[in-house]
């Protein structure tokens, strides 16, 4: 897998966390939410990437 790709996903995730956690603080509920949905977004990369390594790994064993 791609590192630039799993280092774009996991700042997204971060980026979303910071946004979400700004938003409470300040009671920017425009902001908490679209931290939630930026977090959520890069969950769901990183999860979509990691079932993605596991059938390159099953696909590997069967070649043997």
């Amino acid at each position: 897998m791609d590192i630039g790709k799993k280092i774009r996903d996991k700042a997204q995730t971060a980026e979303g966390a910071v946004k979400k956690t700004v938003g409470k603080a300040t009671g920017n509920e425009r902001l908490e939410a679209e931290g939630r949905r930026e977090q959520s977004k890069g969950h769901a990369k990183q999860a979509g990437s990691k079932i993605k390594e596991a059938g390159q790994k099953i696909k590997h064993v069967f070649e043997r």
